[in-house]
């Protein structure tokens, strides 16, 4: 019987290409968002020294004893990213889906990576499906994973 491989690697969600304020989203809206979605979370605000910015900081627990890091930037008018650090399929595909249908709630506007592929020269990202359950969403981000995973 063969067995499911549970790969952790860190995610990226991203706007629409050569639309990089779609989101029309700040660090604030979206630590305002991330405070009412989910219970408890701890955030800060830092400056990168790889990007000369503030970035903000999160930690959200996503399901009983199921936590996430992660990391945004978002400057206007068109530059944003989301990166979770060290996720599953599934549990990136749980915030993916909350990112499509509470923080950027319009078709079309997420897009995601991972380092996995990355790492295998993939580095264009790719559209996230504008409809799909939870478990479809992981499912395709699972699919995405085998695909560089040699």
């Amino acid at each position: 019987m063969a067995t499911e491989r549970n790969i952790r690697t860190n995610f990226a969600f991203y706007p629409p290409e050569g639309n990089g304020g779609a989101w029309h989203a700040t660090l604030d809206s979206l630590e305002r968002a991330l405070r009412e979605a989910f219970p408890h979370p701890t955030i800060g605000h830092r400056r990168s020294g790889v990007h000369e910015m503030t970035v903000l900081d999160f930690e959200i627990e996503l399901a009983p004893d199921v936590w996430l890091d992660g990391t945004a930037a978002i400057t206007a008018p068109d530059y944003a990213y989301i990166t979770l650090t060290d996720v599953t399929a599934d549990e990136a595909g749980a915030f993916a889906v909350w990112l499509r249908d509470s923080f950027a709630p319009a078709p079309n506007l997420v897009r995601f990576a991972s380092s996995l592929a990355m790492a295998n020269g993939e580095d264009t990202p790719s559209p996230l499906p504008t409809q799909g359950s939870r478990e479809a969403i992981s499912d395709l981000l699972r699919r995405h994973l085998d695909a560089f995973d040699y």
